[in-house]
C-alpha cells in the first residue's frame, strides 16, 4: 500500500519515461495494491494497468450481478460493469474460483483491450513473481532464513551473496537444464539433488579441463550433458 507510488516514481526515473512512453508501459498489480486510488494515480500518469482488486466485499457484490460465468482453466469469468468511475475507460471482470468447495470471487480492473476474458486474465497471470520466484526459494534453496548476522554489514553481505547465487542459479537453470529431465527443478532441487553430486574438477592453470561425477549417482549423467552444455555456452 505505501511502497507503490514510490516505486513507480523510481522507475520512471531510472527508466526516464516521457508520458508517451508510458502510455506503452503496464502496472500488473495484485490484490494488496489494486485500491481505487492507485489505480487512479497510474491512469493519471497514463500507465495501463491490470490489477485486482482489493475489496473482497465489492468482489462477491459483483458477483452478484453476474448472469452468465464462461470457463477459465479450474476457475470461471465474467465481464461486469466497472465498480466506480476510475476517470478513464476501463474494464472489469470477476473471477470464481472454488475454495474448499464454496466459492470465492475476486475482481480485476484493465486499460487493456484483448479480444476475450481469458487472454485478459492470462496476461494478469504474467505479472512478477518475485515473492514466489525469489524471495521464497532463497529462503528454502540458499538457506537465506537460516543464516542471520549479528551485525548490519555482515547480514548485508550474506544478502548480497545470496543474490549473487540466485542470479548464478537462474543463469545455469536457463543455459543449462532446459529441455533436460532437470527442467522443473528449482533452487532447492539445483543445490540438494545436482549441485551436490560428488565429484571432482581438474584444472590446467585456469582452464577447466573436465569434470568427473560420481557415476553411480542416478543423475551423473544427464547432469554431465547440461555441465557439457554450459561451459560450451551452447
Amino acid at each position: 500500500m505505501t511502497c507503490l507510488q514510490p516505486a513507480v516514481l523510481a522507475a520512471e526515473t531510472a527508466l526516464d519515461l516521457s508520458p508517451d512512453q508510458r502510455k506503452r508501459v503496464v502496472w500488473r498489480l495484485d490484490g494488496g495494491a489494486g485500491s481505487d486510488d492507485h489505480i487512479r494515480w497510474l491512469l493519471d500518469r497514463n500507465y495501463q494497468v491490470m490489477a485486482k482488486g482489493m475489496s473482497n466485499r465489492r468482489a462477491e457484490a459483483l458477483a452478484h450481478q453476474v448472469s452468465r460465468w464462461d470457463p477459465y482453466g479450474d476457475a470461471w469469468l465474467a465481464q461486469v460493469e466497472p465498480p466506480v468511475d476510475y476517470g478513464q475507460p476501463v474494464q472489469a471482470f470477476v473471477k470464481r474460483r472454488l475454495v474448499k468447495g464454496e466459492p470465492y470471487h475476486s475482481y480485476y480492473i484493465t486499460t487493456l483491450k484483448l479480444p476475450s476474458k481469458g487472454r485478459l486474465m492470462a496476461r494478469y497471470d504474467q505479472r512478477g513473481g518475485a515473492e514466489v520466484e525469489q524471495f521464497r526459494n532463497d529462503k528454502d534453496g540458499l538457506s537465506l532464513a537460516a543464516r542471520r548476522k549479528r551485525r548490519l554489514p555482515a547480514q548485508t553481505a550474506l544478502i548480497l551473496l545470496t543474490d549473487v547465487a540466485h542470479n548464478l542459479l537462474a543463469d545455469f537453470r536457463h543455459l543449462a537444464l532446459q529441455k533436460t529431465p532437470f527442467q522443473a527443478f528449482g533452487p532447492k532441487r539445483i543445490v540438494r539433488d545436482l549441485l551436490a553430486i560428488p565429484g571432482m574438477l581438474v584444472w590446467n592453470g585456469s582452464q577447466l579441463k573436465s569434470i568427473d561425477l560420481l557415476a553411480t549417482h542416478p543423475y551423473a549423467k544427464d547432469l554431465l550433458i547440461c555441465l557439457e552444455r554450459y561451459c560450451s555456452g551452447d
